[in-house]
């Protein structure tokens, strides 16, 4: 039987850094209030002129395909992970496939929120072990700061701007992808969205002038539903593989704020130096936050190292992932 193994990692963040310092005289905010409160010191913000998400996308699957040596002909699929696509249509997943030259892959857009990372590796893993596709690359290219309001002090100390890649191949032994758990509840819909925009309420000059255009979140709401539904999928992805958390090498959390992993993390009594964590550097960087993590943080992760990824997001939609690191 065939699995899919994760043969590569890579990813990008653009250069211009905005720490709490400057957000302080954007907005009635300070340092120790964001610090305090979420756990971030600075967030990469994309300034490159007519950029969008699928730029960061680009250079991520660049680095991706350089670091692996592999040729861009030989990609067979490209499935991009992202709430901030560059256009409602063509998908950024086709852009970022023809700047890349993956002349011979198809390429899609999957939009999953902050678990979009995750559930695309489970697509993509489905397409390798089918043997439908040899070489797949998943990318996550998140430009939170279109979606955010800097005015609002509650939302625009959390997310940052990033990209990251993975490439999916097959492989007969245990390694890999070995097993995820997803779940999807409506119950979110109101306390996590971007209000207009979609076809439930179109563009409008009243719908501008409203700022329905960005991120509205319920801090108190969704905090408590994160910790719970990341908590419960990764003890649940353990007992389905019959680990404990002493068994698990690494656990790694989308980045969303300090203190949802500080909490999932002691519920599921793992030893603190066990979870990766990059978001006082990165913030809130949605799909694209645990590949980011994983990329800066694997020269700790070790080959046959036991991962447990998982992911909370709007929707709500979470889950958890256990990977067996083979590079």
């Amino acid at each position: 039987m065939l699995n899919a193994r994760i043969s590569g990692v890579a990813s990008y963040v653009p250069d211009d850094i905005l720490d709490n310092e400057m957000l302080s005289k954007m907005v009635d905010t300070t340092d120790e209030w964001i610090t305090t409160r979420v756990g971030i010191k600075e967030r990469r913000i994309l300034k490159v002129e007519n950029a969008a998400s699928s730029y960061m996308g680009i250079q991520a699957v660049k680095r991706l395909l350089e670091s692996t040596g592999t040729k861009p002909e030989e990609v067979d699929l490209l499935i991009c992970a992202t709430s901030n696509p560059d256009y409602r249509f063509p998908s950024t997943g086709s852009i970022i496939a023809h700047e890349c030259g993956l002349n011979n892959a198809y390429a899609y857009d999957l939009q999953a929120a902050c678990a979009g990372c995750i559930v695309a590796l489970q697509d993509g893993a489905a397409y390798v072990r089918s043997g439908l596709r040899k070489k797949v690359v998943v990318v996550a290219a998140e430009m939170m700061s279109s979606m955010v309001n800097y005015e609002d002090r509650t939302t625009c100390p959390l997310f940052g701007d990033g990209a990251a890649a993975m490439m999916l191949e097959p492989t007969d032994r245990e390694v890999g992808i070995i097993d995820a758990v997803f779940h999807v509840d409506g119950v979110g819909r109101e306390h996590l969205l971007m209000k207009a925009g979609g076809s439930a309420h179109p563009a409008s000059h009243d719908t501008v002038d409203r700022q329905e255009h960005f991120v509205y979140q319920d801090g108190r709401f969704v905090y408590k539903h994160a910790v719970t539904d990341m908590l419960e999928s990764s003890l649940d992805v353990c007992r389905r593989n019959n680990l404990t958390m002493d068994d698990v090498n690494w656990l790694i959390p989308h980045q969303a704020n300090l203190r949802i992993i500080e909490a999932v993390s002691s519920r599921a009594g793992i030893d603190p130096e066990k979870v990766l964590v990059n978001i006082e550097y990165r913030g809130n960087t949605s799909a694209a936050s645990i590949p980011l993590c994983i990329d800066e943080n694997k020269h700790r992760i070790k080959k046959g190292d036991k991962l447990i990824l998982t992911a909370f997001g709007a929707g709500f939609t979470w889950g958890a992932m256990y990977v067996i690191w083979d590079i």
